[in-house]
């Protein structure tokens, strides 16, 4: 495996729809000793997946992260959320990478009152 294969990519459908989230926008964060460092940003596309890979594992990437899904702007946008204060607004999913060697997918399937994660291949 070469060094550019290891990254973490992440896709979102709109369940309610039955299509890919386009224009919804993903942030990514790393758990340092004390805080939560900004690494990304990226807005999902037309098959509602990032343009480029949110991160790549080199040099060593270890560490605690969190995907943060701003959902309650993208079902705004759509037209679906009529509530001042969205059921769902910001989905932060955390998870863990040891493993260097491998790739990282964490999709999101989601409504404006539900969600389901998964790590992905």
């Amino acid at each position: 495996m070469h060094s550019s294969d290891r990254r973490l990519t992440t896709h979102v459908l709109d369940t309610r729809i039955g299509r890919p989230a386009a224009g919804l926008l993903i942030e990514l964060w790393r758990w340092s000793p004390a805080n939560w460092e900004w690494v990304a940003s990226e807005r999902t596309n037309e098959d509602g997946r990032t343009g480029k890979p949110l991160l790549l594992l080199t040099p060593v990437s270890r560490g605690v992260y969190e995907l943060r899904f701003q959902v309650g702007a993208y079902f705004n946008q759509q037209g679906v959320n009529s509530d001042p204060i969205p059921f769902l607004d910001e989905i932060p999913v955390r998870f863990g990478i040891f493993d260097i060697e491998r790739s990282y997918h964490v999709p999101l399937l989601v409504t404006p009152w539900s969600y389901s994660t998964y790590r992905g291949s």
